[in-house]
């Protein structure tokens, strides 16, 4: 009997990818891929291990999951990711449900991994985290038919004192522009007309491995693949972002308007003590230039919130500055003390309590900035990527490329025939919460 496997995919879209290269893996092995658990006889765990919430979520998901040995036909539980390359000697010494490990520099071995687990031998393959993207493997995309995200680039360099990332994924690596290509190609004749761009550092690309930023050049070259019709930029870092890059995205009528810069804060203490790139002075600048050249963008941040020494005015102007730059797309977290950073040596650490309500003060701010930004959309004409029908509502549902795939907002479509995957030109009509209504255009 052929072994049924399922991989659960914990964090962000860059553990989805590398769930996806699993998965293909996997099935050139010939094992099964399954959706649902209670059929599976071998169940992956690609976790997440970034701050205190996902460790946590690792965790409990891994020990729910060893509960189907006993109740369902699970043979072998498969621990992967972030969480096992940090905490491997834990988790081997706390979860003796976990059948095998690997981290995130080894799961290319994901097939010799799982057979030597239902042989019942414990394998543990948690290496330096130097994968390699430009080797060719195999990859079975999760998401829609229609849209994919693309890793141009592993690790990072930046050492920012409450990030544990380094730790895990390693030090900043570029994939070669050809190997990207190649990849971006083979989705393009699969259908995907959507290619987002993913790294830890974005706007890096390409520094050490050739002579100079090279993602300007590098997001013209994907727009140029037959097929691709929108490419979107994620994990800008403000630091790199330059003149050229902000030209590629004002010209190119493929790249969306869509720009994703975590800034983390906007006080120079906090800044500072976060080893961030730049000043409050800096930030506004870049954004100003930014809106400036292109006028219709959608600018999405994220905000780190009790961090180590942040006083109460120190947020309070935060709030004014979250207020005054208008973003269309805010994240807020509160700030995980990480073991291993610099930022858990730090004096001024704030209570729990105080750090939930600052994220949620914040959030109700930006819940009032995203409804007037939404408003101002009202009578244009924009392009939507069609997603699915709700017939309860006879309406179709799409994103514009002003919304990120799961993490953005909506566009509710009236009075159309559409088909899923395509563009559609509407005409918006109305904003909801967090979204949009509009009517198709024929």
């Amino acid at each position: 009997m052929t072994e049924k496997i399922k991989i659960v995919t914990l964090g962000c879209d860059k553990n989805l990818v590398d769930s996806e290269i699993m998965s293909g893996l996997i099935h050139e092995r010939g094992y099964e891929l399954v959706t649902n658990e209670l059929e599976a006889t071998v169940i992956i765990v690609n976790t997440c291990g970034f701050i205190d919430a996902a460790k946590e979520e690792s965790v409990n998901t891994i020990l729910e999951l060893a509960d189907l040995k006993e109740t369902a036909q699970l043979k072998a539980l498969i621990v992967s990711g972030c969480l096992t390359q940090r905490y491997k000697e834990q988790l081997l010494d706390e979860m003796p449900e976990i059948d095998g490990i690997v981290g995130t520099g080894d799961f290319d071995k994901i097939a010799t991994i799982v057979d030597e687990a239902l042989a019942g031998s414990k394998p543990i393959h948690v290496g330096n985290p130097v994968f390699n993207y430009d080797q060719a493997l195999p990859r079975k995309v999760a998401t829609p038919r229609y849209t994919a995200y693309v890793k141009i680039a592993e690790g990072c360099d930046n050492n920012c004192t409450f990030c544990s990332i380094p730790i895990m994924r390693g030090n900043f690596r570029s994939r070669t522009m050809e190997s990207i290509l190649a990849e971006v190609t083979q989705l393009a004749t699969q259908g995907v007309k959507e290619i987002s761009l993913i790294a830890q550092d974005s706007t890096n690309y390409g520094t050490d491995i050739y002579d100079g930023f090279k993602l300007p050049e590098l997001m013209n070259q994907v727009s140029n693949v037959q097929g691709v019709e929108w490419v979107r930029l994620h994990y800008a870092y403000p630091g790199f972002f330059s003149d050229e890059l902000i030209e590629t995205i004002a010209s190119n009528p493929k790249i969306c308007k869509y720009i994703d810069m975590p800034l983390q804060h906007s006080e120079d203490n906090v800044l500072k003590r976060m080893r961030r790139p730049g000043r409050q002075r800096d930030a506004r600048e870049l954004v100003q230039k930014i809106r400036t050249r292109i006028p219709n963008v959608a600018m999405r941040t994220s905000i780190i919130v009790g961090f180590p020494g942040e006083t109460e005015a120190d947020f309070n102007r935060l709030c004014e500055f979250v207020r005054d730059m208008q973003f269309d797309k805010l994240g807020v977290f509160t700030y995980s003390r990480e073991e291993d950073t610099p930022a858990t040596r730090l004096k001024g650490h704030l209570d729990e309590e105080v750090k939930e309500w600052r994220a949620n003060t914040l959030m109700e701010i930006q819940r009032e900035v995203s409804k007037q930004v939404s408003e101002k959309r009202i009578g244009q004409v924009i392009d939507v990527l069609v997603e699915r029908y709700d017939g309860r509502n006879d309406v179709f549902i799409g994103r514009s490329q002003f919304d990120a795939p799961e993490i953005d907002g909506e566009v509710f479509i009236s009075n159309s025939k559409l088909s899923i995957g395509e563009l559609a030109q509407v005409r918006i009509t109305h904003a909801l919460e967090f979204d949009l209504a509009g009517e198709g255009i024929q």
